[in-house]
């Protein structure tokens, strides 16, 4: 693997930038840009530098890509529910300053690999999902995920700026906060550690692919030092699925809890089945997942890590 001078992690004090970081500072000059606003201080690397702002301010973002060889895009709002209530200011985090980023990088040549998402696929009409596959989003994140995700392959083929994005599945992992389905696994443990109710919503016979954040690094890691990848998208999950009551079931199970499961009302617009083709990844990038979710869960609630 080739590795690059110096590297931008935005949101690299959160849950997938910051371990994102930990990697990247064993072999590079890593700049953290993070407003502290969800990440936390304690997650970065005392090796990486960091410029503490909010992405929304055009003028230090667009400095911070000027010196970096590579830019991984991790920052965004990433809660469906206030996407809903308030589009507005979920697109001037999750949309704007991608075009920012993108401007900078095209006048840099810096490569860009975004954080991107599944759910700008919105309900299967087949699975596995592959990449291409209808978009239809259902919420404002959304279709802020899908302009972002779009605006990385335009800047590419218009201006020739190397980007890549990526499109995680439900990532999950230490330092997690609870929060939509991705959250769930860190919802379901706080509720089996204190030996409450674990609440799943629904029937429980919902899918998703669920991907350990290490998995999710080595992949951002791929994109950034493939020359074949760029000008392309990537789904990012392990190409396997898991019911929500499975879930529930194993994770009362590796912590040993005494919790009962109870179903409570579903969500309305919760999609039913999510699955990954990753084969894409797999060929072009040479990703292979190195935890199934039933590793992952042993591994990282087994240990009892936060």
């Amino acid at each position: 693997m080739t590795w690059f001078h110096h590297a931008l992690v935005t949101g690299g004090a959160g849950f997938i930038g910051s371990h994102l970081t930990d990697r990247l500072v064993e072999n590079c000059e890593v700049t953290v840009y993070d407003d502290f606003s969800n990440g936390d201080a304690d997650h970065v690397p005392e090796e990486a530098s960091v410029i503490q702002a909010d992405v929304r301010k055009r003028k230090p973002l667009a400095d911070a890509v000027a010196e970096a060889d590579v830019v991984f895009h991790e920052a965004a709002q990433v809660s469906v529910q206030q996407s809903v209530s308030n589009p507005k200011s979920s697109q001037e985090v999750n949309v704007d300053p991608m075009l920012t980023i993108l401007e900078s990088a095209r006048d840099t040549d810096t490569r860009v690999i975004l954080a991107s998402s599944a759910a700008l696929y919105g309900h299967p009409i087949y699975l596995p999902i592959d990449e291409e596959h209808p978009k239809e989003p259902t919420s404002p994140y959304g279709l802020e995920k899908l302009t972002a995700d779009h605006y990385c392959r335009l800047y590419h083929d218009l201006y020739e700026v190397e980007t890549v994005a990526l499109r995680y599945f439900n990532a999950y992992g230490p330092r997690q906060q609870g929060g939509d389905y991705s959250g769930v696994i860190s919802i379901f443990r706080d509720q089996a550690l204190a030996n409450d109710d674990i609440t799943v919503e629904g029937d429980g016979e919902q899918t998703r692919d669920f991907v350990h954040v290490d998995d999710i690094v080595q992949a951002n890691l791929l994109a950034a030092t493939s020359d074949d990848a760029v000008g392309k998208a990537f789904n990012i999950g392990t190409g396997d699925s898991i019911t929500i009551r499975e879930l529930a079931d194993t994770i009362k199970n590796v912590t040993d809890s005494e919790s009962d499961i109870v179903h409570v009302d579903s969500r309305e617009g919760d999609i039913d089945r999510s699955e990954a083709s990753i084969d894409k990844a797999r060929e072009v990038l040479g990703f292979q997942p190195e935890y199934t979710v039933f590793e992952g869960l042993r591994d990282y609630l087994g240990q009892g890590r936060p």
